[in-house]
């Protein structure tokens, strides 16, 4: 049953890394999925073995394929086709975007709200300014 070789589309639905293959197929196309470090097609082939990136911005994601697939298995069996070997700094990232979320906002999604304005108002009164006492300007005319 143990397929050598598998569509990466097929494979990156499969593995439910994406809920679609036709989202799989388009991540492909816009040159999101790599497959040990170059940009691939949706007919290419991924083998046991191969490391695969997935570029979900802010973070790109790496896992190591353990079994070719191509029929989608449930979430329990996932230990058994994939090994996720993205780094700490790559989750690192990502917690920091979600904290920060309102300062790196999506284009074209317009002005704060009145709550983000508020929340953008009540951190800037929380951050001190190093430049208010770090100089005296006053000693210098000594």
């Amino acid at each position: 049953m143990a397929q050598t070789e598998a569509r990466i589309d097929k494979w990156l639905w499969a593995a439910r890394i994406y809920k679609t293959r036709t989202l799989a197929t388009d991540a492909c196309k816009n040159g999101r999925i790599t497959i040990n470090g170059t940009q691939v097609k949706p007919s290419r082939t991924v083998k046991a073995g191969d490391t695969v990136g997935v570029r979900k911005p802010p973070v790109t994601y790496s896992f190591r394929v353990i079994q070719t697939i191509e029929k989608r298995v449930g979430a329990k069996l996932l230990p058994d086709i994939l090994e996720n070997v993205t780094p700490p700094e790559q989750y690192e990232i990502l917690e920091m975007s979600r904290i920060s979320g309102f300062v790196d906002r999506a284009r074209g999604t317009g002005r704060p709200t009145k709550k983000d304005r508020r929340a953008i108002d009540d951190y800037a009164e929380q951050t001190p300014l190093f430049f208010d006492d770090a100089f005296d300007f006053d000693d210098d005319e000594e």
